[in-house]
């Protein structure tokens, strides 16, 4: 692949991720697992029970849209 000279920008590649669920799902986890640990000293146990049961959940939507061939 080239390299852009200095000043010049890089062309623009296509986008190779083509699973658009399974990134949308990935996003949702990240996000998931971002908020509740910064939250979880500030949560009751049936927030955290919640926050669990959901963690697993979108886990399952991952393997899901991984495994998906469509």
């Amino acid at each position: 692949m080239k390299r852009a000279k200095a000043g010049q920008a890089e062309p623009e590649r296509p986008d190779r991720r083509t699973n658009r669920e399974l990134r949308e799902v990935l996003d949702d986890l990240v996000n998931h697992v971002r908020h509740v640990a910064r939250h979880v000293d500030e949560m009751t146990p049936e927030e955290v029970t919640y926050a669990q049961e959901r963690l697993e959940w979108l886990a399952d939507e991952v393997w899901r849209a991984a495994a998906s061939r469509d």
